[in-house]
């Protein structure tokens, strides 16, 4: 009878863990950036000095902010002196492993309004997003926190 009530328990806290255990390749969470990568024209591959964090939450929405180390970075079609930050609802394709969001609100005011297609990778605790368009050239690793 002690050896089936072990099992038992056992057995409960498997099922109850393992839905745990399946979110561990959603790509649902906080996220903190571990390297940002360019590559050029030429296929040279750099790394910039990039931090931040994007968040995707269960109801539904992105939330990104960036930053360059370098104060004086170049606005780009993203960023605004080296500083990116945007939200939005999001839709997630994980069978697909894509996700689009339709930015809602967001630091360069050109971003609003437009619908971003991004590529991820989810393992356990790391997610690599990419464009959709491989010839943009840059891939985002991330951290679960």
């Amino acid at each position: 009878m002690k050896n089936q009530m072990k099992f038992v328990v056992l057995a409960m806290g498997v099922a109850f863990a393992a839905p745990a255990f399946a979110n561990d390749a959603s790509i649902v969470g906080a996220w903190s950036m571990t390297s940002l990568q360019f590559t050029d024209a030429n296929g040279k591959v750099a790394e910039v000095p990039y931090s931040g964090q994007v968040i995707f939450s269960e109801g539904g929405t992105l939330s990104v902010q960036a930053m360059d180390a370098n104060a004086n970075a170049a606005p780009t079609t993203y960023t605004v002196n080296g500083y990116e930050a945007y939200y939005g609802p999001v839709e997630i394709d994980e069978a697909q492993k894509t996700f689009a969001i339709t930015v809602e609100s967001s630091l360069v005011r050109d971003l609003i309004g437009k619908r971003l297609v991004r590529k991820f990778e989810v393992t356990s605790n790391q997610l690599v997003i990419l464009p959709a368009d491989p010839s943009e050239g840059w891939r985002v690793t991330y951290e679960r926190r």
